[in-house]
């Protein structure tokens, strides 16, 4: 018996072809990426005209040998005690880039909480509530999808805590 192909939207990634199957109200916003800017949430957030602590970077971690995606505004840093409490954990640090990667199906930079390869266990910033609507990386460097927190979190089943650092505090 032949496979069925994944059928994507033109130009679609995983992500969006989640949003549209879920029904949910999303936006997508593309730029141009540049590939020697320091920052990609950052970028972001100059390219679209969006306010830093409204767009959200997705952090891949390790909680007690389980990987964890971390959603925090870009504006601010993940703490990761902050995260492994959130989760039931004792220790939190970053998860190998390669793993992150491979695990969610998509490239650094570029990484969404939504359509992963391999569904994680997600925990979303308190933050987002504060925001009618939040950006996120709709699965590829250049490409952020916009919508509200609520759908975010019911998608992807996150744990909404405090985990974000805000720079400077």
């Amino acid at each position: 018996m032949a496979k069925k192909a994944k059928k994507q939207q033109a130009g679609g990634t995983p992500a969006t072809v989640a949003l549209t199957a879920a029904g949910v109200e999303f936006t997508v916003h593309a730029y141009e990426h540049d590939p020697s800017h320091p920052s990609y949430g950052e970028e972001a957030a100059e390219a679209m005209g969006v306010s830093p602590e409204r767009v959200f970077k997705t952090l891949v971690a390790d909680v007690d040998g389980a990987l964890v995606v971390a959603v925090v505004p870009v504006a601010g840093q993940l703490d990761l005690k902050s995260l492994a409490t959130a989760v039931g954990g004792k220790r939190a640090a970053m998860a190998d880039p390669t793993l992150a990667e491979r695990t969610t199906g998509y490239v650094r930079g570029g990484i969404s909480p939504l359509g992963q390869r391999k569904k994680l266990r997600t925990v979303l910033d308190e933050s987002a509530s504060g925001h009618a609507t939040i950006c996120v990386s709709a699965g590829r460097r250049g490409l952020e999808v916009e919508l509200a927190p609520g759908d975010l979190a019911a998608l992807t089943g996150a744990t909404v805590a405090r985990i974000a650092r805000v720079s400077g505090a």
